[in-house]
């Protein structure tokens, strides 16, 4: 479904300090700019907070949005604000129900980018079917904000049949990878740098949700745990994986998915791929019993059609990944020491 409500006109072409006043200019912009956009029953209540239904037992997360630059190929900063903090209610075994919205909106921004980015943001509740309920806004100095900051809470529903934590990770349980890995950080990368490409290189970002949800309710207790593979990638969450387990990740190398073109970016910039970010794919640890079928409805899923199975969980070298070679050659794959890609989510 698309959105069909354009933002009103707005009688200005930038963001000045007064539209954080909580004078008319506030009222104007949130009137015909969110209010407009993303019209609910809750929103339209105009209350500090939001009332909400009960909705059994919740799962609740939060998270900041930062990236720079705020529009890049495939989407923009509305696209992660929304998509990332419902993937991180999905990894829960919960089904997304309610965001919160807060923007820290740089003086100077141009009002044509807001406008984008809320109809961005608009869309993708509306194809998540979740609902906007409360937020904020505020404005500060000009070279005190790279243009906008956003921040969305999200509020789900657990679903009965997920009991996802790393306490219930084993030994024998088998590393799946939703998909090809690296391209949101990347499409970020390749636009900094300025890198022409054979082929267009796009974020991966997207609602993780329908697929997570999907395998919560076919598999249920086998799915052990899920984790989206955002900053740090993959070697950050299998190594957040064994230090919290004190079990070893085995992982084979020749079987993780990534893009050709991607890899040569990576390559070129002198990057790891393990190690670079993505926006919509996530890890999830199963039972070894149920690990090929579940492969294959990912497989069947648009979300997941590059998944694969890359490695186990293991006794050997406890709270350590490490990952052998197309060619047997082992080595230690190390939680990332410091900054690798500045500002791609």
């Amino acid at each position: 479904m698309q959105l069909q409500c354009p933002l009103p006109k707005l009688q200005f072409d930038h963001i000045n300090l007064g539209h954080g006043s909580g004078g008319i200019l506030t009222q104007q912009l949130l009137q015909r700019g969110v209010f407009d956009v993303l019209a609910n029953t809750y929103l339209n209540a105009h209350h500090d907070g939001a009332l909400l239904p009960s909705i059994g037992e919740m799962a609740f997360s939060t998270d900041s949005y930062v990236v720079s630059p705020y529009f890049f190929p495939g989407g923009n900063i509305g696209h992660l604000a929304v998509n990332g903090t419902l993937n991180d209610l999905a990894m829960c075994g919960a089904r997304p129900r309610f965001l919160s919205l807060s923007f820290i909106l740089e003086e100077g921004l141009p009002v044509a980018h807001l406008e984008q980015i809320l109809q961005t943001i608009g869309q993708c509740c509306l194809d998540a079917g979740v609902q906007v309920v409360t937020g904020d806004t505020k404005v500060v100095e000009r070279g005190k904000g790279d243009g906008i900051y956003i921040n969305t809470s999200g509020i789900g529903e657990r679903l009965p049949q997920a009991h996802i934590h790393h306490n219930r990770i084993q030994s024998g349980d088998v590393i799946i990878v939703s998909g090809e890995l690296a391209e949101h950080g990347m499409a970020i990368m390749s636009l900094r740098e300025g890198l022409q490409l054979e082929s267009d290189m796009k974020t991966d970002c997207a609602n993780l949700a329908p697929l997570a949800n999907r395998l919560v309710e076919l598999f249920g207790e086998s799915i052990h745990c899920l984790r989206d593979a955002t900053r740090g990638g993959l070697a950050s969450v299998l190594n957040e994986f064994a230090h919290d387990t004190s079990l070893g990740m085995a992982i084979h190398q020749p079987s993780i998915p990534v893009r050709e073109t991607v890899a040569s970016a990576c390559e070129l910039l002198g990057l790891d791929p393990l190690y670079v970010a993505n926006e919509g794919k996530f890890v999830a640890i199963v039972d070894k019993a149920i690990a090929n079928e579940v492969v294959a409805h990912m497989q069947a899923h648009t979300l997941g059609v590059h998944a694969a199975q890359i490695g186990q969980v293991v006794n050997d070298h406890p709270g350590q990944v490490v990952m052998t070679s197309g060619i047997g050659g082992r080595r230690v794959v190390n939680m990332l020491p410091g900054e690798q890609l500045p500002r791609i989510c």
